[in-house]
């Protein structure tokens, strides 16, 4: 994994559902995070060897290969290939391991990985809604499969995990959102999105240029997410609140063999140290980032105590706490500017949106090493440890 380098990475402002990127097709989304790539790395396109994305509900607009339909919508040259992924909420953080393999393997020498999903326009399980049941009577016969909600909701009859628990976490999700965005640590990281350039044809309504994100709730109060009804079971403790929140957006970044950057005279920002997945316990489902975690670290031939800054995405907040009892890291290290509970989860774009984050937030403060984890339906894992470049 050493040969591999990250010299840029970008996200679009993560937008609130049925918010301004309503208008915004997500290929459209993704032709801003290519174009973006490019342009601060002072690079033409055409260097470009692949483009690797994830995107989870692939039907209508988003079915058509959104890593090619993305790259053409920004102008790159049509000999650029381009695939798009799946692998559930670790979608982008697989595309960027595949572009990882890819450079590794030889067969090229500069890929842009990310992802994109806008759930305003596509929804969530579409694809189910559309084609009926996505469970075989054989597989449903070894497992007593579930929903997301559920399995967060055993999680937490595992881990004795309380409402307020739950609440707790996600109250100080939603504080460090509003920090980071009050102290411009986002700023970096985002490029803007022009809505009246990029949006449908003929589409009203949002003008002007979206550059902060949408989803941070600063009218949030305790007292507001102890109020809310419990989602999945009736006298259960995951809510709208202490979950994931709906909404859109896109992310990217680029990567090279360290002979590339020295061949077009960039300075890589990160390398590669070690990337895993896993399968997981497909009824508890969301526990894949403990497994992922631990394999991770071993490839890496590093412990816990060297990992600087943690992320694991907050599908839930049963997730990140069940992976700190588990690992033995304490809260300051981890999802330090909040997660997707505070800046919300555009299902197909978040592994690229947290690597972007992450990267920023280690050279913000000058720290080596970045672990992030990702919980995936099914019962799977996504990680990768990054090392900052000085």
């Amino acid at each position: 994994m050493s040969g591999v380098v990250i010299v840029e990475a970008v996200r679009t402002p993560i937008g609130r559902f049925r918010g301004d990127f309503s208008e915004v097709r997500a290929d459209h989304l993704g032709a801003v995070v290519l174009r973006e790539l490019v342009a601060r790395a002072g690079l033409e396109p055409d260097v470009v060897g692949d483009v690797v994305f994830g995107c989870v509900t692939q039907v209508g607009e988003q079915c058509g290969n959104v890593a090619r339909t993305s790259l053409l919508s920004a102008g790159w040259p049509e000999t650029i290939p381009g695939m798009t992924v799946d692998r559930k909420c670790g979608s982008a953080e697989s595309a960027i391991h595949t572009a990882i393999g890819e450079i590794a393997a030889g067969a090229f020498d500069v890929v842009a990985a990310g992802g994109v999903e806008n759930m305003t326009r596509v929804p969530m399980g579409g694809n189910r809604d559309v084609y009926g049941e996505v469970f075989g009577w054989r597989l449903n016969e070894r497992f007593a499969l579930t929903s997301q909600g559920e399995a967060a909701e055993r999680i937490s009859d595992r881990y004795g995990f309380s409402r307020e628990n739950l609440d707790d976490y996600a109250m100080e999700s939603h504080r460090r959102s509003i920090q980071a965005a009050d102290n411009g640590w986002f700023d970096r990281e985002i490029v803007p999105v022009d809505v009246v350039a990029w949006r449908e044809h003929n589409a009203t309504g949002s003008n002007g240029v979206v550059n902060r994100d949408q989803t941070i709730r600063r009218d949030t109060s305790r007292e507001r997410l102890a109020g809310l009804k419990t989602s999945f079971r009736e006298q259960g403790r995951v809510t709208a609140g202490n979950s994931s929140q709906i909404c859109d957006g896109a992310a990217a970044l680029l990567l090279m063999s360290e002979a590339a950057a020295k061949t077009y005279g960039i300075r890589p920002r990160a390398r590669i140290r070690a990337i895993a997945t896993v399968g997981s316990d497909p009824e508890l489902m969301l526990t894949g980032p403990v497994a992922a975690t631990r394999r991770v670290l071993e490839r890496a031939g590093l412990s816990v105590g060297d990992i600087d800054l943690f992320e694991v995405n907050e599908a839930f907040a049963p997730v990140p706490l069940m992976w700190m009892r588990e690992i033995g890291v304490g809260h300051d290290r981890l999802n330090v500017n909040g997660g997707a509970i505070g800046l919300g989860h555009p299902l197909g774009a978040s592994g690229a949106r947290i690597m972007t984050t992450l990267l920023h937030e280690l050279e913000r403060r000058g720290a080596w090493f970045g672990l992030q984890a990702i919980c995936c339906a099914g019962g799977l894992g996504t990680a990768t440890i990054i090392e900052r470049l000085d």
